[in-house]
């Protein structure tokens, strides 16, 4: 039996939204880690509105989820969801983000809850 098929239609709209960058890496540091928009602002060094309307995308199709943790939202890849293979193949071809991580905590902009 071969791996599941994924509808050309579906594939496109994802591809699509893959297609941009700022989606695309925001996908690969989510794909390991939760963020809040604060933490994506600085990392892209963008407004909120912009990096909120890159996120309203992703979630609007299921791929990106929410968390409330006390007064934050944290965002994350939604691995259950359906489509969730075609994103995960692109991703895993992608370098590794972490350094970004690491630069927002040595300048002690990373959110932590605990």
């Amino acid at each position: 039996m071969g791996a599941a098929t994924i509808d050309i239609d579906k594939a496109a709209t994802i591809l699509k939204l893959l297609s941009d960058k700022t989606r695309l890496t925001m996908l690969k540091i989510l794909d390991s880690h939760e963020c809040c928009v604060c933490e994506f602002v600085e990392i892209f060094k963008t407004s909120q509105p912009a990096i909120s309307q890159h996120l309203r995308k992703l979630k609007d199709i299921g791929l990106v989820k929410e968390t409330r943790k006390a007064q934050w939202i944290f965002y994350s890849l939604n691995k259950e969801h359906a489509d969730y293979p075609i994103v995960h193949s692109v991703l895993r071809l992608l370098p590794n983000q972490e350094y970004k991580l690491t630069e927002l905590t040595e300048l002690g902009l990373r959110i932590s809850c605990d």
